[in-house]
């Protein structure tokens, strides 16, 4: 069983940056594939980045390439989220999630955390 825990969300003007990271303990972190994803009220959970378990692959949702860039510490168990020129519409609980297949579907992710709340002011 592996456990996820996010940090780092809060409140930031539209064109700042803001860096969320994941904690994942219970498992042996390296095998798993990492994914961000985010849910904005009354919308679908929506795919943000995806990285492989050794960190040489990412893939990014379109409505983020260019912005936001994953990135992984396999020594220290977590998984990173740095995100830049943040829009209104980047708005969203961010979840953290881990799964055996990099994927961007959420089926494909096992084990999720709870959530971190990211607000972008206009």
């Amino acid at each position: 069983q592996v456990q996820l825990v996010e940090s780092g969300g809060t409140l930031v003007q539209a064109g700042g940056s803001l860096r969320l990271s994941c904690a994942a303990s219970g498992g042996t972190f390296s095998v798993y594939a990492m994914g961000w994803f985010r849910q904005a009220p009354g919308k679908e959970r929506e795919f943000v980045a995806a990285i492989s378990g050794s960190g040489g692959t990412t893939f990014y949702g379109d409505s983020v390439k260019g912005r936001f860039t994953i990135s992984r510490d396999n020594a220290k168990n977590t998984v990173a989220l740095q995100m830049n020129s943040l829009k209104s519409e980047d708005t969203a609980i961010y979840y953290c999630a881990c799964g055996r297949v990099l994927d961007t579907g959420t089926l494909k992710y096992n084990y999720w955390g709870q959530g971190t709340q990211v607000t972008v002011s206009s």
